[in-house]
Parts: C-alpha cells; structure tokens; sequence
C-alpha cells in the first residue's frame, strides 16, 4: 500500500455499496502475523486490505467490471485478485513492521506535531465515512492511527537509509546524445482508405529503394526538409551507451556518428531507420539520465538494507485468521464538494504526517 493511495482516499469519503447480507465483523484483535512473536492485530491489516479494495473499486466499477471481479482470475495468473492484493498487502505489512523495528537505528520517531496530524488525520476519515462503509472497511480511531504511524515510520527510515546513498554520477557515466530518426516499417502501411496493408516480400525491394533515396536526399537537406516529399514523420529519442530503449542495431550506429551526421538506411526487423544525431551529449537528457541513476542506486540501497533486516527477523502469517479477510463487498468513494472555504482536515492532517 502506498502513501498516495492512502491520500486519495483520506481525501474523500468512502461508501459501502452493494454490501451482502452476512458480511459481519472481524475480530480486531485477533493476531493475524506475529514478527519475532509479536502480535501483527487483525483489524490493521484487515483495514490496510479493505482500504486498498475501496481504492480500487471505483476504477473497476468505472470500467465496467461486475462484482465478481475480486473472485476472478483478471490476468490469468492463476489466483484471484482478492488473493493477489492481499499477499501485496501483507508483503507490506511485512516490511512497515520490520522497518518499525528498526526506526531507532536510524533515530527515526514520531514527531510531536505528527503525532497530533496522525490523530487528526485518523480523526477526520472516520468523520468522514458512513459507519456502513466503516465498519466493513475495519475503521475505527485506534486502527487508522496504527496504520498511519507504521506507514508514517516507513516514509522516515526509507528517507533515512536512502541519504547513506553515493549520488555522484559523473557526466561520463551519466552521458547522454539526443537524435531524431524516421522509421518506415517493413510490415505494414496504411492505404488511401485508411485500411492497413501488409507488405509482401516482393513488395520490400521497392520500399527500400525508396528508403534509400530519401535517406540520400536527407543527407543533403537534412531530415526534417526531406520529410513531406516522402510523407514520413521524424521522431526524436535519446541514447547512452548500453540503452536497452533504443534497436540493437541502431543504437551502434548512433554511437559510432558524428553530431549532424545522417546515417545510411538501416535495417531491422521490422523497420527501416534513418537517423541523425542531434547531441552526442544532450544537457538535460544527460541530467535526467544522472537523477534517474541516482533513484536506481538510492531504490537499490532501499531494498538491500531492507532485505537485510528482514533476514534477522521470523514473520509468520496465520492463514486461518487472514482467510477471514473477504472482499465481499464493493466500495464507491464520495465526490468531494466544492465552493466551500474549508480545507479538508483529512488534507491537512496527512500533509502533516508526509513532512
């Protein structure tokens, strides 16, 4: 569960439809995992499942899915979704529990002032929704506050053990071109009528002569001049050494070029190419290379060290108590009104805990 499905729903109220006779309550209480022995309560993790249903109950409402689409096998992966997303849920619960145990390692607690937005935001959601809607969600003061607390602890030790990350890249490494290509494809085209046609193999001879002419003409004129006589479009893109983004058999070409060169056709598997580079080292697609090196080293780093502490600790689920978690009911979530001076307190409260 991630803190920006937690917003959107914080945000708004969230109604109870098409509840089933029968739903009944669960026991709160009830000890669903245990880490290292420790109670894992039902009602938190009953809450954290419900909450993640409700979230998304409106989008597969909205697409037309009946309410059997929690019992179905949506991706034909051989499980439900209401199966998928409580593993998910539970995965989570996992890690916010071990990073909980390890807060004080990292000096990470809860401030004064998150304490009372936490209060207040756990305040306002149950304000906010019908009890119908509460009680099958599993909400009450004490458990919306837990839930946010461990999620609140899981944003302080991510941002904790993330700053121990080296974030110099250096532009060598982070080095990036820019270039803009043509790419006719070998497999189809479409027709006067709008209808797409196949090409056959006596058909690629002439298609690629022509190719080549083009290509010929965009060596002189360049790309872009040469363009509407053929009725082809040119596309840009980026590349760096090792980019799995760019054709295998492109992406050596656009090394091996000079800036402004245009390159002979090339030919791939399904297409010809013609391209040009514009940058060997473009400025920002260099400096959006390095902030997204620095997000894989920093995620890395995240993932380790998590993995780290999980390996000291014993979690176990009790698959008796977490089967009692059902997602026989859908939810809709409340529009929120507007023309009103206002602020949401749910809003306010979780912007708090976010800081």
């Amino acid at each position: 569960m991630r803190t920006g499905r937690l917003v959107s729903l914080l945000l708004s109220g969230v109604a109870a439809a098409s509840l089933l006779t029968g739903c009944g309550s669960i026991d709160k209480n009830a000890t669903v995992a245990t880490l290292d022995g420790t109670n894992v309560p039902l009602g938190v993790a009953n809450f954290a499942a419900r909450l993640e249903q409700a979230n998304a109950d409106d989008f597969y409402q909205a697409y037309g899915f009946g309410p059997d689409v929690w019992s179905s096998d949506l991706y034909g992966s051989g499980t439900t979704m209401e199966e998928d997303t409580k593993e998910s849920v539970m995965e989570s619960l996992y890690d916010m529990y071990v990073l909980n145990a390890h807060a004080a390692d990292y000096g990470v607690e809860l401030t004064e002032e998150q304490k009372t937005a936490i209060a207040d935001a756990a305040a306002g959601f149950v304000s906010d929704n019908t009890p119908e809607a509460l009680a099958a969600i599993g909400a009450d003061q004490a458990t919306v506050e837990e839930y946010l607390t461990l999620l609140t602890i899981q944003r302080g030790m991510r941002t904790a053990i993330i700053a121990e990350t080296d974030t110099n890249v250096s532009d060598e490494e982070a080095a990036t071109g820019s270039y803009s290509y043509v790419r006719v494809s070998k497999l189809s085209y479409t027709d006067e009528t709008g209808s797409t046609v196949e090409y056959t193999e006596e058909d690629l001879p002439e298609l690629l002569a022509t190719v080549e002419e083009f290509a010929a003409k965009a060596k002189k004129d360049g790309l872009a001049a040469s363009v509407e006589e053929y009725g082809y479009t040119v596309n840009s893109g980026t590349f760096r050494e090792g980019d799995e983004f760019v054709d295998e058999v492109v992406l050596p070409v656009l090394l091996a070029a000079d800036e402004g060169e245009v390159s002979d056709v090339i030919d791939t598997e399904g297409s010809y190419y013609v391209v040009c580079v514009d940058a060997k080292m473009d400025e920002a697609a260099t400096e959006q290379t390095r902030q997204n090196l620095i997000s894989e080293r920093e995620n890395a780093h995240y993932d380790e060290v998590l993995e780290g502490f999980k390996a000291q600790h014993t979690w176990e689920v009790k698959k008796g108590v977490w089967n009692r978690v059902s997602f026989r009911n859908l939810f809709t979530t409340i529009p929120q009104e507007t023309g009103t001076d206002t602020p949401d307190a749910g809003t306010e409260a979780l912007d708090a805990t976010e800081q």
